[in-house]
């Protein structure tokens, strides 16, 4: 089963939250996936967390145990092709994830050895999350804001590419669902970010009522109880879809 099969296997079931790995221990994961395999849509975890051999033994773990929820890597890769080449045999064949992060600065070109990898997800940051992230994804080019141009020449870079666009911009979110239509988005910064979920919901659906990949990070791995952290997002997103 393809990438984009599991996502909408999910979300045929109504879940939309993506739990945000953000810890590099194994054991710990290994006890936030089992409280909450079954709410939720996909795993997120942050390559930026994990010594060597632990994020292999949490994706590893989530393969034999809970395989048809899709795993995306958050790994913001992006380098010229021969790089790229390495990055993409790393993420996809060594460690083997469904999906990983990648920016779009160095252009569709130098993004080949994901893009062809069409039984994998895709996921180009367009407008992220982060307070600062309009020094450059502001700029006007072309006479629009340079997320919007991104996200134009975004949608049309394949079946298996979706995109970033951060919770805390929930206006920018809108006009980034009018223009990729019904595209996969990865919407980080829900919890401890302060994105606002009523404002992600309404602007993000797609034409089916589907297409968000909610993601959760702080708010539930570091949570008293992450289950029921889990399941009040997933209540909470209920209501409002």
């Amino acid at each position: 089963m393809g990438f984009l099969d599991k996502l909408t296997a999910k979300w045929n079931e109504g879940k939309f939250v993506c739990v945000g790995l953000d810890n590099g221990d194994f054991e710990f994961n290994r006890k936030i996936i089992d409280q909450t395999f079954d709410l939720s849509l996909a795993y997120k975890p942050n390559a930026a967390f994990y010594k060597e051999g632990e994020l292999q033994k949490t994706v590893s773990y989530l393969k034999s145990s809970y395989p048809d929820i899709p795993i995306i890597l958050d790994a913001k890769r992006g380098d010229i092709g021969n790089t790229n080449e390495a990055y993409a045999k790393a993420i996809f064949d060594d460690l083997g994830v469904d999906a990983a992060t990648v920016h779009p600065y160095l252009g569709k070109e130098s993004l080949a050895p994901f893009l062809k990898r069409e039984d994998k997800g895709i996921f180009v940051l367009v407008k992220t999350s982060n307070p600062g992230a309009g020094e450059f994804q502001d700029l006007t080019v072309e006479g629009k804001p340079l997320y919007q141009v991104v996200a134009e020449h975004v949608k049309n870079w394949g079946s298996n590419v979706g995109i970033v666009v951060g919770a805390t911009y929930s206006e920018e979110l809108k006009q980034v669902r009018n223009i990729v239509g019904d595209m996969p988005i990865l919407v980080p910064g829900i919890g401890a970010q302060g994105g606002d979920l009523e404002a992600t919901i309404k602007n993000g659906l797609n034409s089916k009522k589907q297409g968000l990949i909610i993601s959760s990070s702080r708010g539930i791995i570091f949570a008293e109880n992450p289950r029921e952290a889990t399941l009040n997002l997933t209540n909470q997103i209920q209501s409002l879809i």
